[in-house]
């Protein structure tokens, strides 16, 4: 039986939907609709503030994963679509390109949050 990544992908895949799914849409409507409107205090997000958060490494990890799953999310997703869109020739390729991009983005994110 041959060996193959797949499983990894497909669990990061997975993995960075959930987070799309659940995690996202509240940070949009915390920073773009509630913040704005009033409904959350003003001072809520001020630089200083959270900069004081991301101190925390739990808050660090928290935005790590918020930044990094939904890119393998979307790696995974965008590498089948130009598949079906009929893009067969250079399969690794293509899978290097959006799995690279994905992990190259996950590391500047890293470098960025603890860096």
């Amino acid at each position: 039986m041959a060996k193959s990544n797949e499983p990894i992908w497909w669990a990061l895949f997975s993995a960075g939907g959930v987070v799309a799914a659940f995690l996202i849409p509240i940070h949009i409507f915390l920073t773009g609709i509630a913040w704005p409107l009033g409904i959350l205090p003003e001072q809520a997000l001020e630089y200083t503030r959270v900069q004081t958060l991301l101190s925390h490494p739990i808050a660090r990890l928290y935005c790590f994963v918020l930044i990094s799953l939904p890119l393998f999310h979307w790696a995974h997703r965008f590498r089948f679509t130009l598949i079906d869109l009929g893009l067969h020739g250079g399969k690794t390729l293509l899978a290097m390109l959006c799995y690279g991009t994905a992990i190259v983005a996950t590391v500047a994110s890293a470098v960025l949050l603890w860096g």
